[in-house]
């Protein structure tokens, strides 16, 4: 179920919501866990038995680890829950990839090749795996008591809000709140106010970009110009931007719904200069999730130099067979990790003193070719895309012009993404907080309705406006769903 679809805003969170705060604070958490489920049955019944068996397997493991902690017998317990998770993680993402590169092989050497049925992903099992060992690791490393409750870790792996596409919650930071949280009208109007912002940031911006960004995608390189080939590469980083942050936003808004605090995911990555930076800024629960259960216990920084570049490198070649199982997306994540490698043996301290929109420029270059990478079906698409950007391939006789895609909706969107990806609205936010202080006391309270009032007729016409998209639209999901 999409948090876009008309069946989600007006039906599915509308009663789960009523449910959810009848006076009965002992139901609260199994009206989550049952209507989780729900969400997740709703598109993939068939697949809510994977979701079952790691609810089993995580339990028990959490047990275990939890009654052999102090004792030779947990790094091993630990390392088992580990390697059980990454068995279903890769049975069920991976064998497919696995087997046709080996078959591949095989038939280059003349043997005969395997042949195996094709594997359906389930939605969001890269979340909810790493949610999973998450739990497992938090509890080995004595951060959060093993959780004795089955519900519990059921409702911690299949919350709704975060299910499908994130962030990635870690146990230790959410398992107070299983148990104990409260919601306040402050939180819930903020929870409303981030899930309508998030709402506005998929319909408005992200699908209108996205119309653009298959087309050109979906183009033999050979039919674009060079300013066609950069505007399908502009308008995806804005879709991708967009869509995931607005799911991002939609989450956390869920979230404060229900009492809960996720982690916030985005912080303007647009606005870097340099790729370390960026990753401080894009999809910021996995990348410390990489870092703190990954890139640390590797060795991190603690050791010589060329161990931290191969801990990086191996971090993000991880990073991006997280993403997919694919070429594009291994060497999109080894494109990252040589970047922040060059950045660490010197580079970074070059852009540091470089003036900053070079920085920034170089940051977005870098940046929109990994794009490429990651958008592209196969690397050969991607290698020729990339010589068309580059201006080293002419353009058929026949070709489409950016004059062909460009039209006044694209242009609003383009505008809106520009601006939006920046921090230039919570910096006016900011500066007229800071003016309102100095308005005389008789006029304050009135300048304070003023701005309450223009910010909920803004959120109201942005929600209106999704409405209408979303009764007239067609089926467009997000696409970190894939993940």
């Amino acid at each position: 179920m999409l948090f876009t679809e008309p069946a989600f805003l007006f039906f599915f969170l509308p009663i789960v919501l009523a449910i959810y705060f009848i006076p009965m604070r002992w139901h609260r958490n199994a009206v989550l866990l049952l209507s989780s489920l729900l969400f997740y049955a709703w598109g993939e019944p068939r697949f809510v038995v994977v979701l079952f068996g790691s609810f089993i397997l995580n339990y028990f493991m959490g047990l275990w680890v939890g009654r052999t902690l102090g004792t030779p017998r947990a790094k091993k317990v630990l390392a088992l829950a580990v390697a059980l998770n990454l068995l279903i993680l890769a049975t069920w993402k991976y064998a497919n990839f696995f087997v046709a590169n080996l078959d591949a092989a095989l038939i280059a050497a003349g043997v005969r090749p395997f042949h195996l049925a094709h594997i359906t992903l389930p939605l969001g099992i890269s979340f909810f795996t790493f949610h999973a060992m998450s739990y497992v690791i938090d509890v080995y490393r004595r951060n959060a008591p093993a959780q004795k409750n089955p519900l519990n870790i059921a409702m911690y792996l299949s919350l709704f809000p975060q299910l499908i596409a994130g962030p990635i919650v870690r146990y230790k930071d959410i398992a107070g709140q299983l148990d104990e949280r409260t919601v306040t009208a402050e939180r819930f109007a903020y929870g409303i106010q981030r899930f309508v912002l998030g709402l506005g940031k998929k319909m408005l911006i992200a699908n209108t970009v996205a119309v653009v960004a298959d087309k050109v995608f979906a183009l033999p390189t050979g039919q674009m110009t060079a300013a066609l080939a950069w505007l399908g590469a502009v308008c995806y980083a804005l879709q991708i931007y967009f869509d995931f942050s607005g799911y991002s936003d939609m989450a956390v808004g869920l979230g404060h719904m229900f009492g809960f605090k996720f982690i916030e995911n985005f912080n303007y990555p647009y606005i870097s200069r340099s790729i370390t930076e960026f990753w401080r800024r894009w999809h910021i629960s996995l990348s410390t999730w990489f870092r703190d259960y990954l890139y640390i216990p590797l060795g991190g920084n603690r050791c010589a130099p060329w161990r931290v570049y191969f801990n990086l490198v191996t971090v993000f070649a991880l990073c991006g067979l997280w993403h997919g199982a694919s070429w594009t997306f291994l060497v999109w994540g080894l494109f990252h990790g040589a970047f922040l490698v060059i950045e660490r043996v010197g580079f970074g301290r070059v852009l540091e003193k470089l003036w900053s929109p070079l920085s920034h420029v170089y940051a977005m270059l870098a940046v929109l070719v990994g794009w490429v990478l990651f958008r592209s079906d196969t690397l050969g698409y991607a290698l020729s895309y990339l010589k068309v950007m580059a201006g080293l391939a002419q353009p058929s006789p026949v070709h489409d012009t950016v004059g062909m895609y460009l039209d006044r909706e694209l242009a609003q969107a383009l505008c809106a993404g520009i601006l939006f990806s920046t921090p230039v609205v919570p910096a006016l936010i900011g500066w007229w907080q800071r003016t309102s202080e100095k308005i005389p006391v008789a006029v304050r309270p009135w300048a304070g309705i003023a701005a309450t009032s223009t910010g909920m007729f803004c959120l109201g016409a942005i929600f209106v406006l999704c409405a209408i998209l979303t009764a007239a639209g067609t089926y467009n999901p997000f696409i970190y769903f894939r993940f």
